[in-house]
C-alpha cells in the first residue's frame, strides 16, 4: 500500500510541476514568436523603416516631376516663355548669342587627375 501511496503522492506533485513548466514554455516560445517572427517586432521596424526610406524617396521626384512639369509648361505654346526657349534651342543646337562671352574651360592636365590607387 506505502508504494501506491508514493506513486499517487509522486504523480500528483509531477502535474503540479508539469503544467506550470508547460505555460511557461508556451508563453516563451510566443513571446520569443512576438519578437523575432515574420511578423513580430524586428520584422515591423524594419518595415517601418522601409516606408520612411520609400516615402523620402517618393518626396524627391515628386519634386523633381513638379520642377519638370513647370519648366515643360514654359515650353507650352499656351504659355511660351521667350527665355526657356532660346535657352532649349542654344543648348540642343550649341549655338551662342553674339553678345554671350564665352569662357574656355582649361583643359586637364595629369597633374589635375587624382592619384590613382
Amino acid at each position: 500500500m506505502a508504494s501506491i501511496t508514493k506513486r499517487r503522492d509522486f504523480n500528483g506533485k509531477l502535474r503540479a510541476v508539469m503544467i506550470p513548466l508547460t505555460g511557461a514554455a508556451l508563453m516563451a516560445y510566443f513571446a520569443y514568436h512576438a519578437v523575432q517572427g515574420d511578423r513580430g517586432l524586428i520584422a515591423w521596424w524594419k518595415l517601418r523603416y522601409e516606408i520612411e526610406k520609400t516615402d523620402l524617396a517618393l518626396a524627391d521626384v515628386t519634386a523633381e516631376k513638379v520642377a519638370l512639369e513647370r519648366r515643360v509648361s514654359l515650353l507650352r505654346p499656351e504659355s511660351l516663355d521667350r527665355d526657356m526657349l532660346e535657352e532649349r534651342a542654344r543648348i540642343m543646337l550649341g549655338f551662342v548669342h553674339p553678345d554671350d562671352r564665352v569662357v574656355p574651360e582649361p583643359a586637364k592636365t595629369p597633374n589635375d587627375q587624382p592619384p590613382s590607387q
